[in-house]
């Protein structure tokens, strides 16, 4: 637990077990394309500095991802305000550099970059361009991650996400993290405050 100022603000709770032998099967990699044929952060977000209200959104988002390489499937949420679609989105990531084989430090890894995107889902329903552009406040109530098996953050994953409900200033995100060789790897949920503004 961590206190702020007396109060509570963050809880963690999590279990352990040694690898055994057990029945195996799993929901199937969704389609994606190549990550290496998707554009980088840096061709990106650049290229679209205008969609955002000062030019230091960009700097910060570019900071963010230094150590990741995180590549958008289809275009997302600040490059697609005032356009509801589904609720669905696709991300591929993985370090910038090797990482030593301590699997611990692949799970931190992903850990981080599976709060990064997850509640942009919840965005894209209503056309919402998100914490970026400043059209919604939110914040991370809640995450909850399974590990199922073993994976490199430092090779690419796929963070295949979707929101099945928003409501009260509230969202849900769920989503599934796969190697890319189709190995389904993580199961993460994550509620999050999501408020309009009022002007």
């Amino acid at each position: 637990m961590a206190v702020q100022h007396g109060l509570p603000i963050f809880h963690l709770s999590a279990s352990f077990q040694i690898h055994e032998d057990g029945l195996e099967h799993q929901e199937p990699m969704p389609s994606a394309p190549d990550p290496e044929t998707l554009p980088t952060a840096e061709e990106l977000l650049p290229a679209h500095a205008d969609k955002f209200p000062d030019l230091t959104v960009v700097d910060r988002l570019l900071e963010a991802r230094a150590a990741v390489d995180l590549r958008y499937v289809e275009a997302p949420p600040f490059l697609t305000a005032g356009v509801a679609r589904e609720p669905r989105s696709q991300v591929w990531f993985r370090t910038r550099g090797k990482l030593a084989e301590d699997p611990l430090l692949h799970v931190c890894l992903a850990t981080y970059v599976s709060d990064m995107t997850l509640l942009d889902s919840v965005l894209l329903a209503h056309g919402r361009g998100g914490w970026a552009v400043g059209d919604v406040v939110g914040a991370s109530l809640d995450h909850a991650m399974w590990f199922h098996r073993p994976f490199r953050a430092d090779e690419w994953l796929l963070y295949d996400q979707q929101s099945p409900s928003a409501s009260g200033g509230r969202g849900l995100g769920t989503a599934r993290i796969y190697t890319q060789d189709g190995r389904l790897a993580v199961s993460v949920i994550q509620e999050g405050l999501v408020r309009v503004p009022r002007r």
